[in-house]
């Protein structure tokens, strides 16, 4: 959908995702705005900011995934650029923010990296936040700006009952994650289910109960991030015990490191539902998986705020 600027809204993209800069700006009708960043041969960033963007909005578009450092490090560097060319307003679009699991202290001496984080983005000069799915809730409240914290629950849903599964149940992998596994529930009509499980380790899970029945059902397991798809692989190990008739995934952020792709590939998963908060490598596209596209609701958020039209609207069914 094309809008209406008059030249005020600008449009950016860091390196980490331009195909999905390039499908809000096409969503937007907009182009994305010139600007240039690589690297010294020392490796530091180099940015250029190649149009005026004194008194504008501008929207930067910067996921964190891998490499989390280097992603970061050039939106810092790309919004204080800005903020020295006196842009009006500095909106980083963020559809995953990086260390987002790192929200809080578990043991003594460890850091609150994601806060470390929105100190960092404001300190570069971003005025507003713009994320998808934050694996904590209370992140938004690390920043001292507005936070628009939108969810994909809407996305996966309208995918979700395009299949018109029948028997259908959504299943979340662990107690944490019950109220998305509801909000998912109720966008599709179902019922749900909660994996009992205890970590003996860091990076190993173990299924001791299941809250629910699953017999002879069609099981969605919902969840923000796909990592090691090690939890993933052995809930649906214990649904299909439990007497699962099917097993899928829907996982906004597709984070799959190693060995995230063999070890789906070998489950009993028939369906991996992702979004392109963060790129897909091409050699980690199984057939199992399903991306779909968050630039919708990115660029209607935009627009939004551009406007000051109210975005909790975006939250509806």
């Amino acid at each position: 959908m094309a809008i209406e600027t008059g030249n005020q809204l600008k449009l950016f993209s860091g390196t980490a995702h331009p195909a999905l800069a390039q499908e809000v700006a096409d969503y937007l009708g907009i182009p994305l705005s010139a600007a240039f960043c690589g690297r010294f041969n020392n490796g530091e960033i180099q940015v250029m900011i190649d149009e005026s963007v004194r008194g504008k909005d501008v929207f930067l578009i910067q996921p964190t995934g891998t490499p989390a450092n280097d992603n970061l490090m050039e939106l810092f560097i790309m919004a204080d650029a800005m903020k020295r060319a006196s842009a009006r307003h500095i909106t980083a679009v963020v559809p995953y923010y990086g260390y987002a699991r790192q929200d809080r202290k578990t043991r003594g001496r460890e850091p609150i990296t994601a806060k470390l984080v929105a100190d960092l983005m404001e300190t570069a000069g971003v005025t507003r936040l713009v994320t998808i799915d934050l694996h904590a809730g209370q992140i938004q409240g690390f920043f001292d700006k507005p936070v628009d914290h939108l969810m994909a629950a809407s996305i996966l849903a309208r995918h979700i009952r395009k299949q018109n599964l029948e028997d259908l149940i959504i299943v979340s992998p662990d107690l944490g994650g019950v109220t998305r596994a509801r909000d998912l529930a109720d966008r599709v009509g179902a019922p749900i289910a909660i994996i009992e499980k205890r970590r003996p380790r860091p990076g190993v899970a173990e299924v001791m109960n299941l809250i629910g029945s699953v017999e002879g059902k069609n099981c969605i397991i919902v969840d923000d991030i796909v990592d090691t798809a090690g939890s993933l692989v052995e809930g649906a190990k214990a649904l299909a015990r439990f007497g699962a008739k099917s097993v899928r995934a829907a996982c906004t952020h597709p984070v799959l490191t190693a060995p995230a792709t063999e070890r789906l590939a070998a489950s009993n998963i028939e369906e991996l539902i992702i979004t392109n908060t963060i790129p897909v490598p091409a050699e980690k596209r199984l057939p199992k998986i399903t991306e779909l596209s968050v630039a919708p609701l990115l660029g209607e958020a935009i627009m939004r705020i551009f406007h000051n039209i109210s975005v909790s609207k975006l939250f509806d069914k």
